[in-house]
């Protein structure tokens, strides 16, 4: 059957034998994949731990994991540097490359030294892994028990979401970048148009954008809502791969350094003739267009990425900013220091603006040295800070305070992200960031014409599978029924499910736990909630934090399953993870909108009627209807029967 790159890729690294003979891997699959890498920053920390409890004796490839130390490196506490001493001790006993504080973000720093390569997949406990689609890689993020069963067997598994094509078309006009290209995405495709997909860049526009455009779209393809974001390998890709592959050459030829090259000039023509292209009749769910020539700096925001104003609009209203932000890993690099660079020179930061800078890598701040852009930044009144998250995440130095307003090159401006709740965020590219500095308020450095972004947007049916019998595992049920219980609400956080009183409480027994699931959604859940209900909700079920405790209080509770339109990547994997069923089927969902929540009862949880779940025919029973879904094939059955992840990486590495 036909395959996007990315259904491509999950393909050449799945397991063997977690398809079926003869099944290709396509949306809705659910494979084991053995990444070529995974990378963990400060939450190494509290990876080790569960890596220890699985039992495993060592690593099992210690070519496979990364740390790089990236989001607290101002925090000199002694129990942060202990911590960070705890990672680099446990790195040096397994033989795990070790990147300390101040090298640089993550991301950035898995490119630079290139553990990411064209037709590679590469994972990270971290959401913007989406950025290493940039070099034509499968970035995807997985969280912190995926990350120590790769430590213990190599492996975990991945479902293959949505597939969408991005098309792009003609080229950015003098004064756009690639950060006002993934602002107006976001804002003009702002109802989950991508949410939980994958999305393949497209179309002659692609090969008008830079390196660092591309690393910048993909990052903050992550604020949009995708779960994987990937160019083409194309020739800007390849001439960008070679300049890398000289710098390693060079670097492994200077004095003292004795270390094999990532990979050389030969490798990548190789990977240029091996390049993985989709098939022409690939299906998407969904295909977007955006004329690229249409595309003028915008503004994101405040406090929302699904806000896109254009910069005149907003530079009209002389929105005083207080703190601008020049770093994190969508826009810390060399063209944008540049950009910075070159409104700032000759200027000063304004009085009673605080312009904080930090280079996303110290191989960044070392060419901005030698280029001069940091001395032109410094010059200007800028304050430097070393390369690494920081106050994008929150962290040490600059962070916002009540009732502050930040402009910022970061990528996200959640509320309280940057600092206080009762701070605005917006976000803009380098140049704008600077002007505002200098200006005082948020504003560009020349007359920029506003015009009206072209897109469009076609959406397909998704082609019904075809009737087949599904394989059940031994001790995994072959039918589930039980008492619906409607949650009438999209996007139900996980602050909903398992309210943050709880989350840190770590002597909660799984009784009480259960008993206050669902009570910050609904303090009158747990009166309506039966033993072997199944719950039904909305779209984006679960989403918001990573705490693992919203899906297992519901197990506590003696909920049998979540059924919802669609769910939170990281919800269904925390799922899985820990035994719990969840299942995506829209249909049923939209049935019991149209029945249950268009009328006069305003209740949040609701008794509905009975459900059906026939795992064999991938199926589910309501009254005279029945609803497909995506099969549960070996995989997410193995992890139910074996009570989650940890507990079958136990069995497949013989840990009694």
């Amino acid at each position: 059957m036909a395959q996007t790159i990315i259904e491509k890729i999950a393909q050449r690294f799945a397991i063997p034998g977690s398809l079926a003979p003869g099944e290709t891997a396509r949306a809705g699959s659910y494979i084991r994949i053995r990444p070529r890498h995974v990378m963990t920053h400060d939450n190494t920390g509290a990876v080790i731990p569960k890596f220890r409890n699985i039992g495993a004796r060592g690593v099992a490839d210690p070519r496979q994991p990364v740390f790089a130390i990236d989001h607290d490196i101002q925090n000199t506490s002694p129990e942060n540097l202990a911590k960070y001493e705890k990672i680099e001790r446990f790195a040096k006993e397994q033989g795990i490359d070790f990147y300390p504080p101040g090298r640089g973000i993550g991301h950035q720093v898995m490119i630079e030294e290139g553990y990411v390569t064209p037709g590679s997949f590469v994972v990270a406990s971290d959401s913007h892994s989406n950025m290493y689609g940039a070099l034509n890689a499968l970035g995807t993020p997985v969280v912190r028990t995926d990350a120590a069963a790769i430590w213990a067997a190599g492996e975990t598994w991945w479902q293959v979401p949505p597939q969408v094509k991005v098309r792009l078309d003609g080229a950015l006009s003098p004064g756009a970048t690639g950060k006002d290209v993934i602002i107006v995405l976001c804002g003009a495709f702002n109802n989950d148009e991508v949410l939980n997909c994958a999305v393949e860049f497209r179309g002659e526009g692609v090969a008008s954008l830079t390196m660092e455009q591309r690393m910048t779209i993909a990052n903050m393809s992550t604020e949009w809502g995708a779960l994987a974001a990937i160019f083409p390998f194309d020739e800007v890709l390849k001439e960008y791969l070679y300049r890398r592959a000289d710098f390693y050459a060079a670097r492994s030829n200077a004095p003292g350094d004795n270390g094999t090259p990532p990979y050389t000039r030969e490798d990548v023509d190789r990977w240029y003739e091996e390049r993985i292209l989709a098939d022409d009749d690939a299906f998407y769910e969904k295909e977007l267009a955006l004329d690229l020539s249409t595309v003028a700096p915008h503004v994101s925001g405040p406090d929302s990425v699904k806000i896109a104003t254009p910069l005149p609009e907003i530079e009209e209203k002389r929105v005083k900013v207080d703190k601008a932000y020049l770093l994190s890993c969508v826009n810390g690099r060399l063209e944008d220091m540049a950009a910075a660079a070159e409104v700032l020179k000759g200027r000063r930061v304004a009085d009673g603006v605080e312009l904080y800078v930090a280079a996303v890598s110290s191989e960044v701040e070392g060419r901005a040295r030698e280029e001069g852009y940091w001395e032109i930044l410094m010059q200007a009144g800028a304050i430097p800070l070393p390369p690494g998250c920081g106050p994008c995440i929150g962290l040490g130095k600059g962070t916002l305070e009540p009732g502050e307003v930040g402009i910022s090159a970061t990528n996200r401006n959640f509320k309280g992200r940057m600092g206080s709740r009762d701070a605005r965020v917006y976000l803009a590219g380098p140049a704008v960031v600077a002007a505002s500095a200098v200006r005082g308020y948020i504003a560009g450095t020349v007359q920029v014409e506003t015009k009206t972004v072209r897109t469009r947007i076609v959406v397909h049916p998704k082609p019904p599978r075809p009737a087949t019998r599904v394989e059940i595992r031994e001790g995994f049920p072959e039918r589930i029924e039980g008492r619906a219980l409607f949650l009438p609400r999209h996007n139900l956080d996980t602050d909903g499910i398992y309210g943050k009183d709880y989350t840190y409480r770590d002597g909660m027994t799984p009784e009480e736990m259960g008993r206050v699931a669902m009570m910050n959604y609904d303090p009158e859940f747990q009166d309506t909630a039966r033993e072997g209900d199944i719950i039904v909700g909305g779209k984006n079920f679960g989403t918001g934090s990573s705490r693992e405790q919203a899906a297992t209080a519901l197990a506590h509770r003696g909920i049998r399953m979540v059924i919802a339109a669609s769910f939170s990547q990281t919800y269904a994997r925390n799922a899985f993870n820990n035994g719990f069923i969840v299942i995506a089927c829209p249909g049923l969902v939209d049935d019991f909108f149209e029945r249950f929540a268009s009328g006069a009862s305003r209740k949040l949880t609701i008794p509905g009627p009975m459900l059906a779940v026939d795992f064999t025919r991938s199926v589910i029973a309501c009254e005279n209807n029945t609803y497909p879904f995506d099969p549960l094939g070996g995989v997410p059955q193995d992890l139910v029967v074996a009570g989650g992840l940890e507990n079958l990486v136990r069995r497949m590495i013989a840990v009694d």
